[in-house]
This record gives structure tokens, C-alpha cells and sequence, in this order.
């Protein structure tokens, strides 16, 4: 039997949270979808902090700590259910302070304004036109609700002219909103590095992104934790993450792999594990006590 095919179908994250101490969890496919809260999920991460240990959401979203909490406010997502957050928006914002130290860069601003919290009030970084940058910074497409990849091709390939490095602040591919699939910054920067662009990921599922969320966990629960378990929907980014550092990882199957996993049982699980090369401790439909 393949290693891939080694997991648990979970009734709830009750059958096996006394294995573990703390959780890593994703936002976007777990805790909401961009338009409503997945309340039994709130309820299950409260349950698991409330009786074994503190939970940090770690996210892709490009945006700082506090747009997030606005968002969830919006939604509707509880506010109990969580010790901290950490987001590669605040990751990508401390990258562009670091470049920016002692200098002025030119910045242009691949995304919608939406996203413009990850940069703005940063000494040194000027917003300029594309023909005008020094670096980009990329937090997803301009219009994500109508546009895809293929709409900025050229646009990726006279960057690429001028050898740009571009900052994925967000290295997801997709993310569910609502009952849609939409394109995320990680689409554009997988293109532009198909052409040969440089690209600088934040975010899972590189490992830095996970040092700074360990760091937070302790310096929240006020000890060190060693039983981690990472929930998430994403193949690429949730599971492929938790597998490089070492982590147990639960998924959730209702998120941006829905439709392609279709009905959830023992064998779709392990066909899908074994198309993407990530493995899984257990899964489940969706995150439920």
C-alpha cells in the first residue's frame, strides 16, 4: 500500500485531537469561502484550543493581520476560535521594508487596490508605473472576478524584458469564493516563471512562512509546542507545506478541490494524493469537532 494512501476518513477532528498540542490552520476553504463562515468549523478549532492547545491561522491572504480580522468581521468568521494570525501579506510587507532600508524603491503594484495595505506607509517604497519599476510586487490579478492568467501575457513578458523580480505575496494558485474558483497571485507568478522570471515566493508552502507562524504560536501559548497538525484545503500549498516541515496534516475536502475529488471516500483521497505527491494524516469533508 502506498505511502499516500495511509490515512484516516475522520467522523470529526475529536478522533484524533489528543495527538497533538497545537494546529496550523488555513482560512480560505476551512473557516470560510469568501462569502459565508463555516461555523462547525469555528466550533471544532474553539473545541481543540479550549482543550489542548493554541490555534494560529495561516494564511496566503496578501493583506496585513487587521484587514483580515475586518474581513472576518464582514463574514462573519468568529473571533474565539484562534490565538494569532499570521499572513504572507505581512511576510511580502517585511521583505519590501528590508529592500527598501536606506533607499527609495520603485515599486509597481501587480494587483487590485484592495491589497494595498501590504505596502502602504512603508518608508522608501514609491508606487510607480510598470515602465518606471525597479521590483514588482504582485498580490493578484487586477480584476480576478473576469480576468485569468492568459489576460496577462504580455503584460507578464515585457516585465520578464526588463529581468524584474517580482514578490508573490500570495503563492496560491485559486481560491473559492462562494461557489467559484478564482485566480490568485500565484497563477501570475507560476506564468511569469515559466518565461524565466524571478519570482520570490511568501507564503506556504516555503518554509519561512512556517518559522514565523512557530514563532508567533510560542511567543501566544508561552511554550514551545511539538505535536503541530496542519488543516487545509490546499494540495500545493496547506498539504505540500506540512509535509516539508515535518507536520501531520488533516485535509479538508470541500475546498478548492471539490469538484475535481467529487464524491469523498477512501479511494478518490488517495488518487488525488497520489496525483498531487502530498500525503495526509487523515481527511475529512469539512472540519467538524
Amino acid at each position: 500500500m502506498s505511502f499516500m494512501s495511509d490515512f484516516q476518513i475522520l467522523s470529526g477532528l475529536h478522533d484524533i485531537a489528543d495527538e497533538y498540542d497545537a494546529i496550523i490552520c488555513d482560512v480560505w476553504g476551512v473557516l470560510h469561502n469568501g462569502r459565508a463562515p463555516f461555523l462547525a468549523a469555528a466550533d471544532a478549532l474553539r473545541t481543540f484550543r479550549e482543550r489542548r492547545g493554541p490555534v494560529v491561522l495561516l494564511s496566503n491572504a496578501p493583506r496585513l493581520v487587521a484587514t483580515l480580522m475586518k474581513q472576518f468581521e464582514h463574514i462573519g468568521v468568529p473571533t474565539d476560535c484562534f490565538d494569532a494570525v499570521v499572513t504572507s501579506g505581512v511576510a511580502a510587507r517585511n521583505e519590501l521594508a528590508a529592500r527598501a532600508r536606506g533607499k527609495t524603491l520603485a515599486m509597481f503594484h501587480l494587483g487590485p487596490e484592495r491589497d494595498c495595505d501590504v505596502f502602504e506607509g512603508l518608508p522608501g517604497i514609491e508606487k510607480v508605473a510598470e515602465d518606471d519599476a525597479e521590483i514588482v510586487l504582485c498580490t493578484g490579478l487586477f480584476d480576478d472576478d473576469h480576468e485569468t492568467p492568459q489576460d496577462y501575457v504580455e503584460r507578464l513578458a515585457k516585465l520578464k524584458e526588463r529581468s524584474l523580480t517580482m514578490l508573490c505575496a500570495n503563492p496560491d494558485m485559486v481560491v473559492q469564493r462562494g461557489g467559484q474558483l478564482v485566480y490568485c497571485a500565484g497563477a501570475l507568478a507560476k506564468e511569469y516563471e515559466s518565461i524565466g522570471g524571478d519570482v520570490v515566493y511568501f507564503g506556504k508552502p516555503y518554509p519561512a512562512i512556517y518559522d514565523l507562524t512557530l514563532e508567533t504560536m510560542r511567543k501566544t501559548g508561552g511554550r514551545t509546542v511539538t505535536r503541530v497538525l496542519a488543516v487545509g484545503d490546499g494540495m500545493a500549498t496547506d498539504l505540500a507545506g506540512a509535509n516539508a516541515m515535518g507536520f501531520d496534516a488533516l485535509f479538508v475536502a470541500h475546498g478548492i478541490h471539490a469538484a475535481e475529488l467529487g464524491e469523498v471516500t477512501h479511494e478518490s483521497l488517495a488518487q488525488l494524493f497520489e496525483k498531487t505527491g502530498v500525503r495526509a494524516r487523515a481527511a475529512m469533508r469539512e472540519l467538524v469537532w
